[in-house]
């Protein structure tokens, strides 16, 4: 099975795959203009379509007391278009401290601050499709 794992921000969206469901990779950045998530959805499809992934797992970035806020809703509803267009499940993810742990992650592996920059939503990408891989997982060998 195919992954794709998608961290969306107000004006980049990290791109993660897994083509064996076993780990994550980064695959790119997609920028957009601010705030414009009719462009953020465009250049997804467009990826969906190279990938043509059987699976996508969404960052849900929920409150610290599990609530659904602006960006969580958000979240939603663009994983519930990608999935109407596409036809794809598109699975959301918990996300809280990914870009932190990523951040954390890229700073122990000794990565310049000017090249974090570059590749933070990449790795928090990866982060949420390995938590959601490790979450799989882990019921198959309960």
């Amino acid at each position: 099975m195919k992954y794709i794992g998608l961290d969306l921000g107000s004006v980049t969206c990290g791109v993660a795959k897994s083509d064996t469901g076993r780990f994550a990779q980064p695959v790119k950045t997609i920028r957009f203009k601010p705030d414009d998530y009719d462009e953020a959805i465009d250049r997804i499809l467009e990826l969906f379509e190279k990938e043509k992934p059987d699976l996508v797992v969404m960052g849900y970035p929920l409150l610290e007391n599990d609530d659904e806020g602006p960006r969580a809703a958000l979240s939603r509803e663009v994983a519930e278009i990608l999935e109407q267009e596409s036809g794809i499940k598109v699975v959301l993810q918990d996300e809280r401290n990914t870009t932190k742990d990523s951040e954390e992650f890229l700073i122990m592996a000794n990565v310049s601050r000017k090249k974090r920059k570059k590749v933070i939503d990449q790795q928090a990408a990866v982060r949420i499709l390995d938590y959601y891989l490790d979450k799989v997982k882990e019921k198959h060998t309960v």
